[in-house]
């Protein structure tokens, strides 16, 4: 009980500002984002209903989506039509359209996450982002991967989801920040495909997308040379899914493997190095890999009853990943690989007035982690003293975590609805350490300097308890429009690497989780031709997890956050639409610390690597039936790249065309000019180490590609 108190100590407090949130709404007064309540807006219905007439509020059940599952909150959806036109080649390219995220790109298929946040590269900072696949995790809680959307097929997704904000209480720790889900297969009855596509650097793309009735197999290869030396990769993937009906039961099964091989650049270094012609396309690290694959099954059982709704969904997954820490000194080797199963169940029914659903999820984890460096380091005598040759770390962990949850939506009247989520879950740590105990070399002795970098901890046990909620009201106040606020909090336990992968002077990391308190307002108006959403937050990120200046991995940290987000969309004729979306925002430390990296946090600096503004503009043009066009201007704004606030970015605007032509019943081309005024520009910017640095962006680039496609 003393844990959970510790967890979820707000109280008086949270309730006082859950009512002045009620208040704020019933007025009228609030603004606030795309929701997740199910409100009918048919636009074709207009003309058959009187504006007095109210919508009812509709609950459609659907165990995988992320939308109805949310109820309330900030969520945003990207359809097939939107996935196929963009034919991103990176992740970045596809959520660079929905406000409060920035998906930022690394070398290859790597990259960083910020979803209302700062873009977070901690070595467990990973954890503060969920990515599902079908509403399912991708990664066991504690083992997340900072290149999670790498083992996603969001290339050929049917359609991808975003939730931003807190969600613990509807799944659980690694949701602080927000949830991204890929839902793979929606329709089995759709059009099937073949296509190609071949680009700039080698680049080609072979992607099929097979259906029937009750079954679908999709697959894709990509390879490139990359436009920088030695920063080439090919990767595949492919995902399988089957329905049927068993009795009672509606039941889906779901297989999903991919597999990366690349060859990575490390940083080009220099002021504005991304504007060099030479250096934009050089690479330091071409020895730099990364080999990862991964494999997953998950089931989804349903039956509808007279006593509600009963869903079932058991899933099971393995991962692998090995490549070259080029980024530090003495470029140590890892290799790390987890196996982990679990299950949801969920209880679901209508009573009166009320929606409840009740259920319970449980998880095991088994993973491992080998460090270890081939060389000796270079570099001045500490570095070559302090970071021997040899095993880093070797260790195993094993995890066991459960979770109570619920939902429950009432709604007073034909105008409103109340949502609450609630969510208590533990989770257990064993690490067992299969190297020396220490910061010693390989054969027992200790380095100079005070001693080796890398500490091992002795085998421990250690489990964190977490309480997690949300509580929600929307309002209808006149016909399509509704304006709704939330509060909620959200946790993340501390994730293995940074409970067991410690640097000397620490033998132990006591670490707590990471807590989040968000409050959230907004306004939602959806007509015929106009679409605007417009969200504002706050957020108080505590308890923050990062290195400080003595290699410790510490937990006192604290980051308040304040953003608006809108989301427009405007059709002007049968052939045009007009789409904006945007985010301002500002990130701030709640504390003073000296960091790792040499850095010093000031209490009320602004946060590194998180814009303050992010704006996407597309127009859509139907050329004809058979034609669309669109043309999309992408910009990032300037931002701090270092904690002391001392070196910035001044951030790029980035403009894009696509053009998809059906020219037959069959037959499909597609054109996509990325970059299309060739700026140079960063995908990256960082500063560390008294040094600018930088993952310099793609100059410009044109895709042809064609589809072959096959009637159900």
């Amino acid at each position: 009980m003393a844990a959970i108190h510790r967890a979820f100590p707000y109280g008086l407090d949270a309730l006082s500002r859950f009512v002045r949130v009620l208040a704020c709404v019933l007025l009228g007064l609030c603004l606030v984002p795309r929701g997740a309540a199910q409100i009918e807006t048919n636009p074709d219905a207009e003309s058959e209903e009187s504006d007095e007439e109210i919508e009812e509020i509709v609950v459609v059940s659907d165990p995988r989506s992320l939308i109805q599952r949310s109820m309330h909150g900030s969520t945003s959806l990207v359809d097939a039509e939107t996935i196929n036109l963009v034919g991103a080649t990176h992740p970045n390219e596809i959520f660079s359209r929905i406000p409060g995220v920035w998906v930022v790109r690394g070398s290859g298929q790597e990259h960083l996450t910020a979803i209302r946040s700062a873009v977070l590269a901690g070595a467990g900072a990973c954890g503060a982002f969920l990515f599902l696949e079908d509403n399912v995790p991708v990664r066991p809680m504690g083992f997340c991967n900072v290149n999670g959307l790498f083992e996603l097929n969001t290339e050929l997704a049917d359609e991808i989801e975003v939730l931003r904000g807190p969600a613990g209480p509807l799944y659980g720790g690694n949701a602080l920040h927000g949830v991204i889900n890929i839902r793979s297969f929606l329709d089995l009855n759709s059009t099937s495909q073949l296509g190609l596509e071949v680009g700039p650097y080698d680049f080609s793309k072979i992607h099929g997308d097979f259906r029937r009735r009750d079954y679908g197999v999709k697959f894709l290869s990509t390879s490139t040379n990359g436009f920088r030396d030695s920063t080439g990769y090919n990767q595949q993937k492919v995902n399988a899914h089957s329905r049927y009906e068993y009795g009672n039961w509606d039941v889906t099964h779901s297989g999903s493997l991919t597999l990366l091989n690349q060859e990575t650049g490390g940083y080009v270094r220099g002021y504005k190095a991304y504007d060099h012609s030479d250096l934009r396309i050089s690479n330091p690290n071409p020895e730099a890999f990364r080999d990862a694959k991964s494999v997953r099954l998950t089931s989804h059982w349903t039956s509808t009853t007279n006593f509600g709704e009963l869903y079932l969904g058991p899933y099971l997954r393995r991962s692998s990943m090995k490549f070259l820490q080029h980024f530090l000194p003495g470029q140590p080797f890892e290799k790390n690989s987890q196996t982990s199963t679990g299950a949801v169940v969920q209880w679901s029914r209508k009573l009166g007035a009320s929606n409840l659903s009740v259920g319970a999820q449980i998880e095991g984890m088994k993973a491992s982690l080998l460090q270890i460096q081939e060389n000796e380091t270079s570099g001045s005598a500490f570095l070559m003293a302090t970071r021997p040759k040899g095993i880093h770390y070797n260790y195993e962990v094993s995890s066991l975590s459960g979770a109570l949850f619920n939902n429950l939506t009432y709604s007073p009247n034909r105008n409103g609805e109340v949502s609450q989520s609630l969510r208590i879950e533990v989770v257990t740590y064993d690490y067992i350490n299969e190297h020396l105990i220490g910061n010693t070399k390989d054969d027992g002795t200790r380095c100079g300097f005070g001693g080796c970098l890398y500490s091992r901890p002795s085998n421990r046990t250690d489990d964190f308890a977490n309480v997690a909620a949300r509580f929600g009201y929307k309002h209808l106040i006149a016909k399509h429009t509704y304006v709704w606020g939330l509060v909620g909090w959200g946790y993340r336990p501390p994730q293995t690497t940074e409970l067991y992968r410690l640097q000397r002077g620490q033998s132990v990391a006591d670490l707590s989780s990471e807590k989040l308190r968000s409050l959230e307002t907004g306004i939602q108006i959806r007509h015929s031709q106009v679409s605007l959403v417009i969200s504002a937050y706050t957020e108080t990120n505590h308890d923050l997890i990062f290195r400080d200046a003595e290699g410790l991995n510490v937990s006192d940290g604290e980051i308040a956050s304040h953003g608006l987000e809108f989301d427009f969309s405007w059709t002007a004729s049968k052939r045009n639409r007009f789409s904006l979306t945007g985010t301002l925002a500002s990130h701030n430390y709640g504390f003073t610390r000296d960091a790792a990296r040499g850095e010093s946090i000031v209490d009320g600096a602004e946060v590194d690597s998180a814009p303050s503004f992010m704006a996407n503009a597309r127009w859509r043009f139907q050329a004809f039936p058979s034609a669309l066009f669109e043309m999309e201007v992408n910009r990032v704004g300037s931002h701090h790249i270092d904690a002391a606030n001392t070196a910035n970015y001044d951030g790029h605007t980035i403009v894009n065309a696509r053009v998809n032509w059906q020219y037959s019943q069959k037959w499909r081309m597609s054109m996509r000019l990325i970059n299309a005024l060739d700026i140079a520009y960063a995908d990256r910017a960082d500063y560390a180490f008294g040094s600018y640095r930088y993952f310099p962006g793609y100059p410009r680039q044109l895709f042809l590609g064609i589809a072959y496609s096959i009637a159900p």
